[in-house]
C-alpha cells in the first residue's frame, strides 16, 4: 500500500480506494513513509524564507512554482498532503510486473496549442500516441466517440460515405426549441438510439445523476464522428512521456529555487505564513472556505480495482475499454500494458467504479453546486495574495492540456513581465 493512502476496511482486511498499489524499488518523487518529508530542498528552511508558497505538486502547482523559480529568481515552497509529487499524473513501474501504470486512471495527452507542446518538451521525451477507446456495445467492441463504423454495428446500418452520415445524424438529433438539461443536450448531438447505448447509463454509472439531472454544458461537446476515424481526439499532438509522467514531474521540479515538501498540510502551515507572500492555491476551493462552515461542494471519485493476471498475454484488444451499459457497475476497464506497447508476461487490469466518497476528480455541475461555487468564488476574490488556480480551486474539469494552458495563461496574465511583482 502506498504511504499515506486513505483506507476503508471490509472484515479484518484494510482496503485503499485507490487499488492494490505496488511500487517498484526506487520510484521516484515518493516520500518513504506518513510523516512530513522534503523531497526537494533544505530541512532548515523557514517559512519567511520563501517568496512563493504553492499548495499542490500537480500541473498547476508545479508550472507555476518553476516559472516563479525560473523567470524571477523567487524561492518558492510547495507543499503536497500526498506522499508523492506529480498529483493525478503520478504514476510508477509496478514491482510484481514491471508494467508501467497510472495511480489515479489513464492520462493521454492531447493538445492543438504550440505553447503547450513546446512547454512540455522542456522536461521530458515525448512519444507519439493516438489514443482510441472502445466500448462494449451488444455484445461486441465498438469505437467511441462512435463514427460510421459503430453506427454500423450497433444502428444496423450501411453507411459508406461522409455524406451518408451526416444524412443520418441530421435524421436522428433531436430538436428542441430550448436545451435545459444532459438529456435534451446528449439527444441533440447523437440522438436516441446512441443516447440510450452509449451514454445514458454510462453517465449514471459516473455521476449517480441521470442525464436530465446535469447542466446541459457537461454535454455540449458530446463528440459523433461522421468518419471512420478511429482516434479518440483529432488533435495536433498527441503523446505520452516515454518515461512516464513521474519523471517529467521530476524533472520540471528540479530547480534551484524550488523546494518540495510531501505529507504536508497546508492548512497546518497557513497561519504562520507571513502577510504579502505569494499564496498559490490548486486544492478544492470549498476546502480552503472550510472553516466558514458553508456547504461543500459535490465532487465524484473514483475507485480502482485492480488485477495482477500472472503469465498473461493481453486481457482485452485496446488500453480502455468502456463499458456503457448497465449489465456491470464499472465505467471502464484500462489495461496499461497497451500503452506505449510495453513487454511483460503479465498483465495489469483496472476496472474503475465510481463513489461520492474519496478524492476530488469531477465536480457534479448541477444547479445547487454551480450556485454555490459562485458564493465561494466571490469569497476567493477577495483573499489577498491568495491565487485560486486548476481545476478543484475553480469547480471546473480540465483535461490535462487545459490544466497546462490554464496554468502558463494564469502565470502570463498575473505574473508576466507587465505584472511582475517586486
Amino acid at each position: 500500500m502506498p504511504p499515506s493512502a486513505t483506507t476503508s476496511t471490509q472484515g479484518d482486511k484494510k482496503v485503499d480506494p485507490r487499488g492494490d498499489h505496488r511500487y517498484a524499488k526506487n520510484t521516484p518523487g515518493v516520500a518513504p513513509g506518513k510523516e512530513p518529508y522534503v523531497y526537494q530542498g533544505s530541512k532548515d528552511s523557514k517559512i519567511e524564507d520563501y517568496d512563493v508558497v504553492v499548495v499542490g505538486a500537480g500541473l498547476s502547482g508545479a508550472i507555476i512554482g518553476r516559472r516563479f523559480a525560473e523567470e524571477q529568481g523567487k524561492k518558492v515552497l510547495i507543499v503536497e498532503k500526498r506522499a508523492h509529487i506529480g498529483g493525478n499524473c503520478f504514476d510508477y513501474i509496478d514491482e510484481e510486473t514491471g508494467i508501467l501504470m497510472n495511480q489515479y486512471g489513464a492520462h493521454l495527452f492531447f493538445t492543438d496549442h504550440q505553447d503547450v507542446y513546446d512547454y512540455i518538451c522542456k522536461f521530458a521525451k515525448w512519444k507519439r500516441w493516438e489514443h482510441q477507446v472502445v466500448g462494449m456495445i451488444d455484445g461486441q467492441f465498438c469505437c467511441i466517440p462512435p463514427n460510421i463504423t459503430t453506427i454500423n454495428m450497433v444502428c444496423n446500418q450501411n453507411i459508406k460515405t461522409i455524406e451518408q452520415m451526416d444524412k443520418w445524424l441530421a435524421e436522428n438529433r433531436v430538436k428542441y426549441d430550448k436545451i435545459t438539461n444532459g438529456e435534451e443536450m446528449a439527444k441533440s448531438r447523437v440522438g436516441e438510439v446512441l443516447y440510450e447505448k452509449i451514454f445514458k447509463h454510462y453517465t449514471y454509472k459516473q455521476w449517480q445523476k441521470w442525464p436530465r439531472d446535469i447542466a446541459p454544458e457537461v454535454f455540449a461537446r458530446l463528440p459523433a464522428r461522421n468518419d471512420y476515424d478511429t482516434r479518440y481526439k483529432n488533435r495536433t499532438y498527441q503523446c505520452l512521456p516515454e518515461e512516464g509522467y513521474t519523471p517529467f514531474f521530476v524533472n520540471l521540479l528540479k530547480h534551484d529555487n524550488v523546494d518540495v515538501h510531501l505529507n504536508t498540510d497546508f492548512f497546518a502551515l497557513k497561519d504562520k505564513i507571513p502577510k504579502g507572500k505569494i499564496i498559490i492555491y490548486t486544492g478544492p476551493v470549498d476546502y480552503y472556505f472550510a472553516s466558514l462552515g458553508f456547504e461543500k461542494l459535490e465532487y465524484r471519485s473514483i475507485r480502482f480495482h485492480i488485477e495482477r493476471k500472472m503469465n498473461y498475454g493481453f486481457y482485452q484488444p485496446n488500453s480502455v475499454v468502456n463499458y456503457p451499459g448497465p449489465e456491470v457497475d464499472f465505467t471502464r476497464i484500462v489495461e496499461y500494458k497497451h500503452f506505449l506497447n510495453q513487454k511483460s508476461p503479465h498483465t495489469i487490469i483496472v476496472k474503475e467504479t465510481t463513489t461520492d466518497e474519496g478524492d476530488p476528480y469531477y465536480p457534479v455541475l448541477n444547479d445547487r453546486n454551480k450556485a454555490l461555487f459562485q458564493k465561494y468564488k466571490k469569497l476567493a476574490d477577495q483573499e489577498k495574495d491568495v491565487h485560486f488556480v486548476g481545476r478543484l480551486a475553480n469547480y471546473k474539469y480540465f483535461d490535462m492540456e487545459a490544466a497546462i494552458k490554464n496554468a502558463l495563461d494564469y502565470f502570463n496574465d498575473h505574473f508576466g513581465k507587465e505584472n511582475k511583482q517586486s
